[in-house]
């Protein structure tokens, strides 16, 4: 029968931590279940390790909690899952303690109550916890046992706050998420805040409320033109480059689609007999069949017309230089009087006076 009503009470629990926000610690919901718990029963580490308690496993981890990420997430998630049936009780100090430990947070202490009980591992929380937990705070909220990471945790004179409840059995180690925290998020904006205020410039936000001057704030927001043009242009040379990659590859397969055609047509045996029937009429026009001759004729022979042609194909022979175009003898011997220089002679000289 206890294990049964055990059972129901889990379930319970799960499921209105899966379906809405956690209870705060003095909500009716958080009372309740804390008077329902009996802590006259003594729960060890093996017997919740097993799975033998005969109630909720009551686990408390505790924090900051400041821009709530995965690493967080992930920590509770650990905690909740250390024992078989665990009902989480998170602890979330104030702000007034934790500047005065840790500096200067992000989100103030409402904002971090908020976050951490909607997380749907955690199923109470318990708001202005205190830096080191002690007896009564530990018998007040009937924790069983503590969850955090096994570094040690110094504060002031002690090196490590937890030292104790690790010595009497009551600590659950949980691991850290290596390479995520809230410190690494705030040097991430820091380190580049010039862009972090361009972005919420243009989001809407006034130069007042990112605590920049007026002059802060134009310059900023011509930057911001400046880089919108610039997108803009990488865009339209993308495109650009995206349409001429396109044009090449299909002009080479139409290309390559042509010559495949081609081949096809005339084939390799088709292209040997155009050239040769192409050789040979080149070779005709170039040297033609010489025609037929009578005998006797003096151009009876191959050799012969070769001869002909190349004589007279021979350069002029020079003429008789008449002395005046417009002599009346000039008439008479333009048509019988040619010879060479070698042929002159007194007599034509004579003619020719």
């Amino acid at each position: 029968m206890v294990n049964r009503k055990h059972r129901t009470y889990s379930i319970t629990n799960r499921r209105r931590s899966i379906c809405k926000e956690a209870s705060f610690s003095d909500d009716p919901e958080a009372v309740r279940s804390r008077e329902l718990c009996d802590y006259s029963y003594r729960i060890t580490y093996e017997i919740a390790r097993n799975g033998g308690a005969n109630r909720p496993v009551r686990v408390y981890a505790d924090g900051i909690y400041d821009l709530f990420h995965q690493g967080h997430a992930r920590q509770l998630m650990q905690a909740k899952n250390v024992f078989p049936n665990v009902y989480l009780i998170v602890g979330v100090c104030n702000d007034t303690l934790t500047h005065s430990k840790k500096g200067r947070t992000v989100m103030n202490e409402n904002e971090r109550y908020d976050a951490v009980r909607h997380c749907r591992y955690v199923d109470e929380v318990i708001r202005d916890a205190p830096w080191e937990v002690d007896e009564a705070y530990i018998t007040k909220h009937k924790i069983d046992f503590i969850a955090h990471d096994d570094l040690p945790y110094g504060s002031g004179d002690c090196n490590d706050i937890y030292a104790k409840w690790k010595a009497k059995g009551m600590f659950v180690a949980t691991e850290r998420t290596e390479g995520v925290s809230t410190s690494d998020i705030v040097a991430r904006i820091v380190r580049d805040y010039d862009i972090y205020v361009r972005r919420n410039l243009a989001r809407g936000y006034s130069a007042k409320d990112l605590n920049i001057s007026y002059l802060s704030e134009k310059k900023i927001r011509l930057q911001n033109k400046m880089h919108e043009l610039k997108d803009k242009s990488k865009k339209v040379m993308t495109s650009i480059g995206e349409k001429k990659v396109d044009l090449i590859t299909r002009w080479e397969d139409k290309s390559r689609e042509f010559i495949e055609s081609f081949l096809l047509l005339f084939g390799r045996e088709r292209l040997t007999n155009i050239w040769n029937e192409s050789k040979g009429r080149i070779l005709n026009a170039l040297s033609p069949p010489s025609s037929p001759t009578r005998e006797g004729s003096p151009l009876s022979s191959n050799g012969e017309l070769y001869d002909s042609l190349e004589d007279s194909l021979s350069p002029p022979r020079k003429t008789a230089r008449l002395d005046s175009p417009s002599s009346p003898s000039s008439s008479r011997t333009n048509t019988s009087h040619y010879s060479t220089m070698n042929d002159y002679s007194d007599e034509d000289d004579e003619i020719s006076k």
